[in-house]
């Protein structure tokens, strides 16, 4: 066994948005080990993409990310996840609408549940709107198809990359310079 096999992790499952935009900031942190693109919150069982589009699976578009809390906290990640998406608008990103798009955290156990709660109130201060991030116990998470796992690490160039996830990922590395790897 490694030494790095021997840090416990802990599982954070965030919606908000187009899953592309959440994985291609949350890889960047350290003490991030995996970002995974999946759907959770919906009927279901093994959604495709295609399905989850449509809206009628009930599913939202997550990244489950798997973090070293010895060296980034999960109420971190909760501040990194706020400051990327809009969690005042219901079913909806920018241009991305649907109830995939929502805004929601998926809690994995009690603490996570209160330190979310807890943070919600906290960014309400900070918006001019009402939030509207759900607050629901993680149920089930399927990975998303393999191509859109590290998405824009591999697409960048692409339009919707380059116009709408890439500002995402500058604004959060200009916040969070600190936390970068």
């Amino acid at each position: 066994m490694t030494e790095q096999s021997q840090v416990p992790s802990s599982i954070a499952t965030l919606a908000g948005g187009c899953f592309w935009c959440l994985e291609a900031v949350f890889t960047e942190l350290k003490g991030v080990k995996l970002v995974t693109s999946g759907y959770s919150g919906g009927s279901v069982k093994h959604p495709s993409y295609k399905a989850v589009c449509t809206g009628d699976t009930g599913h939202a578009e997550v990244v489950q990310i798997v973090f070293d809390p010895a060296v980034i906290s999960y109420t971190t990640l909760l501040q990194v996840f706020f400051t990327i998406h809009d969690p005042t608008t219901l079913n909806r990103q920018g241009e991305d609408i649907g109830s995939q798009y929502r805004s929601a955290i998926f809690f994995h156990d009690d603490e996570q549940q209160q330190l979310a709660a807890t943070e919600i109130q906290q960014q309400a201060v900070e918006w001019d709107d009402p939030i509207v991030t759900e607050l629901v116990p993680l149920a089930v998470f399927y990975p998303a198809e393999d191509y859109h796992q590290q998405y824009f690490s591999m697409h960048g160039h692409e339009p919707y990359c380059s116009l709408v996830v890439a500002p995402k990922v500058a604004k959060f590395k200009q916040r969070f310079a600190s936390r970068l790897r």
